[in-house]
Order: structure tokens, then C-alpha cells, then sequence
């Protein structure tokens, strides 16, 4: 994560910081040889079995699937998207959609900063109307998973909003995030109003310029037209699955608490 370099550009654009993220110290202790050990017959025979299911792809095979997104669901798909809807907060609200990979785990992070009065899992940018999970993974709808994300300005303002987008995901990957590959994962911004979209290019410019990532920022910046809620149980999904899906735990479970420490001024909690 480029966050010192971030943070230098949010001093460019007078965005207000949060703190420095703690730096963690590494403790290694000294164990026997694992080959004095009395049970070395039986993990040779692991090890020998770990070997010959890597080498035949099935071992990488699982850990990519429990790594991904799109992974086959239990529960039935109890669709919202009777529901699709624009902007019907309330006056003194913002919205604001960003798209910054899997939705699993982008609704955990926003959902805990002071001021997000609701982030809503969903599709937007897309040419089928009413989507289904289903369909979005095929790739062939054209939507980008997204959040719907109600804000109250008085205590989050837009550009917070952006440098927690730009923070938690690589925005230099074209349809991308990790094991999570297709259109529906790309990186963007979709503005709401004219200052929305000048911020977001001011911003994304500004990162560029900084050389704040190695490669440069793919991220779209396009106008606002549809959101889609994602089906039931899509909404709380970490909340609802931690215990229950290995995604979970292997894969949102280090990015919040990751971003809890570089955020902790900005947590409701």
C-alpha cells in the first residue's frame, strides 16, 4: 500500500490526514530442528503428498477458489433489484458509487468509517437491467460491482470518501483485484454531480503525478447512471459469514484490520 506517498498528495489537496499506519515488528523464536523431532516419518509423508497435489495443480486450484469472490453460494439468491434505484437519500445526505474490486470485502471497510450512514452492495455501469449475481460474473453485462455509499458531508467529506477508494485496492490493475479477474472488478469512480467528478480527476492526477504506485492508475471515471442492489445476502456479508466462509478470514479479515490501523481516527468504533 503506497500510503506515505498518498499521504503527500492529500497534503497537495489539503484533504485532511488520518494517522500513519503502525508499523509491526516480526518476532521469530528458536524451535528444534523439525528433523529431531519424533513425528518427522509423518510429516515426510505430508510434505510427499502436499508436493504431488501441487505438481498436478489441484492444491493451487483450491487455494485460488477460496481466494476469489465469485465463489458458489448455499443460500438462495433473494434479489433486490426491484429496488434499483438513483439518488433518494435525504437532503442533508451525499451518494457516492465506488467501484474497487469484490464487494465482500469493500461494504466491511466502509461501512466503519464515522459519517457512512449506509453502503450498499450492488452493480452499476452496466447494459442488462435488473442483474442477477449470476449474470455480473459472466462478465457479459457490462456492471462493475460497486457500493452505493450515503454519507453525511458535515462529518465524511467526498474526499475522505476517495482516499479510503484509493488506499484499499490497486487501482492500477484493468479488471482486476487479486484472484478476482473480469470487468466486474474494475477499478472506478461513478460521480454523482460535476464536483464529484473533479475531485476524483484532481485526485487520481494528483497520484499519478506523485508516482505514488509503480504503474499508472486505470481507474474510470464516469457518470452516474444506475444502481442495482446485489441480491440479499450479499448485504452484511462479512458480518454475516465470518465464521462460515474461508474468504472471509483469508482474505477480508487482513485488509480490515489493516485499514482499521491506517483509518483509526475515522472508525465509528
Amino acid at each position: 500500500m503506497p500510503h506515505l506517498q498518498i499521504k503527500a498528495v492529500n497534503s497537495l489537496l489539503n484533504i485532511p490526514r488520518t494517522s500513519d499506519i503502525d508499523h509491526r515488528s516480526s518476532i521469530i523464536s528458536h524451535r528444534p530442528s523439525i528433523l529431531e523431532s519424533e513425528q518427522f516419518p509423518v510429516l515426510f509423508l505430508i510434505i510427499t503428498v502436499m508436493f504431488s497435489l501441487i505438481k498436478s495443480g489441484w492444491l493451487l486450484g483450491a487455494v485460488i477458489a477460496l481466494t476469489s469472490c465469485a465463489q458458489a453460494q448455499k443460500k438462495p439468491a433473494t434479489s433486490l433489484n426491484n429496488m434499483s434505484t438513483t439518488n433518494t437519500t435525504a437532503a442533508n445526505y451525499d451518494t457516492a458509487t465506488l467501484a474497487n474490486g469484490c464487494f465482500w470485502c469493500t461494504e466491511a471497510i466502509f461501512e466503519e468509517l464515522k459519517g457512512v450512514i449506509s453502503a450498499t452492495s450492488g452493480y452499476t455501469a452496466g447494459h442488462v437491467p435488473n442483474p442477477t449475481y449470476k449474470e455480473v460474473c459472466t462478465g457479459t453485462t457490462g456492471h462493475a460491482e460497486c457500493l452505493q455509499i450515503v454519507y453525511d458531508p458535515k462529518v465524511i467529506s467526498f474526499d475522505e470518501l476517495l482516499e479510503v477508494f484509493w488506499e484499499t485496492h490497486d487501482p492500477t490493475t484493468l479488471n482486476r483485484q487479486g484472484n478476482d479477474v473480469g470487468t466486474q472488478y474494475r477499478s472506478g469512480v461513478f460521480y454523482h454531480n460535476e464536483e464529484q467528478r473533479q475531485k476524483a480527476e484532481a485526485y487520481k492526477e494528483a497520484l499519478n503525478k506523485s508516482g505514488a504506485f509503480d504503474n499508472p492508475i486505470v481507474t474510470e471515471i464516469t457518470a452516474f447512471e444506475k444502481f442495482y442492489p446485489a441480491e440479499d445476502y450479499h448485504q452484511e456479508y462479512f458480518a454475516n459469514n465470518e465464521n462460515n466462509n474461508p474468504y472471509c478470514r483469508i482474505v477480508i479479515r487482513p485488509k480490515l484490520d489493516k485499514f482499521r490501523k491506517v483509518f483509526k481516527d475515522k472508525l465509528k468504533n
